[in-house]
């Protein structure tokens, strides 16, 4: 059952409540899971490893839990995590207000704000970056209640636009922001990667600028994988409209979806080569699939950090 299934997603209207609901259910799963070990409400201690000195368990935990905790100072735990948003037209994909789905841009929005109530639990330091054809917004990392409030003002505000004409420029954002984020963070990308303006080798640059920068990287190639990817359609025409450009092509889909598949799978492994290349972790991140893949990866990637 998809998490959705609950609620009509068209009537969010506390994005605070649900990414709390989100971060909570992830929560509960992580104990029935292989991640069950990555500590989430244990946000200042450290599971105690056998040789160490003994001053800095918490015998109080130990009383409760039976099981031995050291306490991990504020400078252990804190960690930048600068969040990068692509919010052109193409993340307005799909644009169908009949069905009970997010488009892509609503489902990087949530992600984002749950992500954001995770690193505040583990007293991280998180700041939002917003792009399409130019950096809309950029903070810095902060961990204040305030910060935090304003930044899903801004997450709110992309789940309730509707823009369209909107075009991308992701190589000149990422290499703006590559030098603009505190070095060595962990920098979060959310984007579908579709750039009709730039070549693949502009894009790829521009990840190569984040590594030499010293930031690790999260990349979530945020689609809608049944009709993006597979290209899974009724049998009968459609009529297909660039959502940057308006450009418009009205045909059955079964006539080009052998070549389509062909091509975006094409860019998409070859996006996943240089991604490797450069040691950035590269997720597929299905709309369909909810969030957890989201958080998991996260945790992964905050435990190899430490």
């Amino acid at each position: 059952m998809s998490f959705f299934d609950n609620f009509d997603v068209r009537q969010i209207e506390n994005i605070e409540l649900l990414a709390k609901q989100v971060v909570e259910g992830f929560i509960i799963g992580l104990h029935k899971s292989p991640f069950h070990g990555f500590s989430v409400e244990f946000a200042e201690h450290r599971i105690y490893n056998a040789g160490e000195s003994t001053k800095d368990i918490d015998w109080k935990v130990f009383a409760r839990s039976d099981k031995m905790f050291s306490k991990r100072f504020e400078e252990e735990t804190n960690l930048r995590c600068q969040i990068i948003i692509d919010t052109s037209s193409s993340m307005y994909f799909p644009e169908d207000s009949s069905e009970k789905s997010l488009n892509k841009l609503q489902f990087s929005a949530l992600a984002a704000a749950s992500l954001m109530n995770l690193l505040r639990k583990q007293r991280d330091a998180f700041g939002l970056s917003i792009f399409d054809d130019e950096v809309k917004i950029h903070t810095k990392c902060r961990s204040a209640t305030t910060h935090y409030r304003l930044l899903l003002t801004y997450l709110d505000g992309l789940i309730q636009d509707n823009k369209q004409g909107k075009h991308t420029a992701t190589a000149k954002a990422l290499h703006q922001l590559a030098d603009s984020i505190h070095r060595r963070s962990l920098v979060v990308i959310f984007s579908d990667m579709f750039d009709s303006d730039e070549s693949n080798e502009d894009l790829f640059s521009a990840l190569q600028h984040l590594k030499y920068a010293k930031h690790e990287v999260l990349l979530f190639h945020v689609v809608d994988k049944k009709r993006e990817l597979e290209f899974e359609y009724e049998n009968r025409p459609y009529l297909f409209i660039d959502m940057e450009s308006g450009d418009e092509v009205k045909l059955q889909h079964h006539q080009v979806k052998d070549m389509y598949v062909e091509k975006v799978n094409a860019y998409k492994n070859a996006l996943k080569m240089k991604c490797l290349q450069y040691k950035i972790e590269f997720i597929e991140a299905d709309i369909n699939e909810g969030f957890a893949p989201i958080l998991q990866n996260y945790l992964v990637k905050r435990n190899k950090m430490k």
